[in-house]
């Protein structure tokens, strides 16, 4: 999170006037949200399939197509998947702020979001060409930048759009459905990837039509107003560059709620990254025949997904709680992660998957609605701080794989990879996210 004047971020204690003020303005802002009329049906059924697409355009890559098509490039080199997703996490860190900004200011007949979600998605299926008929590792990286790019620009606009319009009573809901349609998005990726192992065009453009048939839908059948009477200040590029920044000492639940999700996808990324090369060592087999294995399990996910995502959506909403959900997401999580640590055959991968499964589920969604409750200057300047946000998402991208890639190496000799340790290590992040966000004061 980037700190201002390097001040620590800090928590309200009592006595302490000016923090409790700050941590006042946090929950003046989250109510703010509650006087927002509530959404249609279309609004959030076509905002649950446009998520749905991006991710399974965006993450189907991340899942198995990028780990296929590296190691027929680059056979024997796993290493390189890390340094290619962490290359793609590192300039969306650098670039999601702008890309908000510039859709906070955005004046059209169509509104400030779609005009990004629309172009965003023109990038999108671009890099999916380039990583398919890429020649060498190399130029799969620059794919997969366009990708975190493009996609990731369709994604954020798409998130920000609720927090421009859900009202605090529908946001659990709609963070839980959005969770849960995202979560279970890669595995019918994964499920279609199997049948396209052999043709690098077909292995990434059928997912990614997906993405672009659910975005198109969204653009063209929700509406939203035009922008071009909204007022718009200039702007320098000193004070550009300012608004990267924020002082965590004015908003500090949204920067314990920022604290949460870093670890959360530190977590996330480090289980994730390598999971069809952890799958082809723990059972013995290639990791072109991972595909089918991964696609069969991931089938069961999809009910341990939507009991956690929907079920601690509804439920955070209809009991006005939101932390407990997060922590106890958390805590299910790293209890699968370990499992999965120390499994030694199909079942144990299989029980371990699937409580992670729940876990994620759960944390995703309720969070997801805890952002909206905590975002600061909502009506101004949303995108700029979903842009913050995604700082705590593409840092964990950017770094992690770089870490796992030296995890993997620590007490192992030639071509061994220390699985167990760096699952370990997944499970204490996301223990460390559920617990950053009791810190948050504003929001029960």
């Amino acid at each position: 999170m980037p700190p201002i004047n390097d001040e620590p971020v800090l928590t309200p204690v009592p006595g302490d006037s000016s923090l409790a003020a700050a941590a006042t303005g946090v929950a003046d802002s989250a109510q703010s949200g509650a006087e927002l009329p509530r959404v249609s049906g279309r609004y959030i059924w076509f905002m649950v399939l446009a998520q749905f697409g991006v991710f399974m355009a965006f993450i189907t890559p991340m899942a198995i197509s990028l780990t296929i098509r590296v190691n027929t490039l680059a056979p024997g080199h796993p290493e390189y998947l890390g340094f290619i997703t962490g290359a793609g996490a590192l300039f969306v860190m650098l670039t999601s702020p702008f890309m908000g900004i510039w859709s906070d200011r955005t004046r059209t007949r169509i509104g400030r979001r779609r005009p990004f979600m629309i172009g965003g998605m023109i990038v999108g299926v671009i890099s999916l060409l380039v990583m398919a008929t890429a020649p060498n590792v190399l130029v799969v990286g620059f794919g997969w930048i366009l990708a975190q790019w493009g996609w990731g620009t369709t994604l954020s606009n798409l998130q920000i759009s609720t927090a421009d319009r859900l009202p605090e009573a529908q946001r659990g809901k709609v963070a839980g459905l959005t969770s849960f349609a995202t979560q279970i998005a890669p595995v019918f990726g994964v499920v279609l990837a199997q049948f396209f192992t052999g043709d690098p065009l077909l292995l990434f453009l059928v997912p990614g039509s997906v993405g672009v048939l659910f975005v198109v839908l969204f653009v063209t059948l929700v509406h939203e107003d035009d922008s071009r009477g909204l007022p718009k200040e200039p702007l320098t590029v000193g004070q550009l560059l300012a608004k990267y920044l924020y002082n965590p000492r004015k908003y500090p639940d949204f920067s314990w709620n920022w604290v949460g999700r870093f670890f959360f996808y530190t977590g996330i990324t480090l289980n994730t990254t390598y999971t069809a090369y952890f799958f082809a060592d723990r059972l013995g087999i290639a990791v072109e025949a991972v595909a089918s294995i991964i696609a069969s399990l991931s089938l069961g996910g999809i009910l341990a997904v939507t009991l956690g995502a929907v079920g601690g959506g509804f439920l955070s909403d209809k009991l006005k709680r939101r932390r407990l959900f997060v922590l106890l997401g958390g805590l299910i999580m790293a209890a699968g992660m370990l499992l999965q640590a120390f499994a030694s055959d199909l079942v144990m991968l299989v029980a371990g998957s699937l409580l992670s499964s729940i876990g994620l589920g759960l944390f995703a969604a309720v969070d997801q609605a805890l952002l909206l409750d905590v975002l600061p200057e909502r009506e101004t300047d949303a995108g700029r701080f979903m842009g913050i946000t995604g700082f705590a998402t593409s840092i964990p991208q950017s770094l992690a794989p770089l870490a796992a890639s030296g995890i993997l190496l620590i007490g192992v000799t030639g071509t061994d990879r220390n699985y167990t340790l760096l699952f370990i290590v997944a499970a204490v992040a996301v223990i460390l996210a559920g617990s950053a966000v009791l810190r948050i004061r504003s929001v029960r």
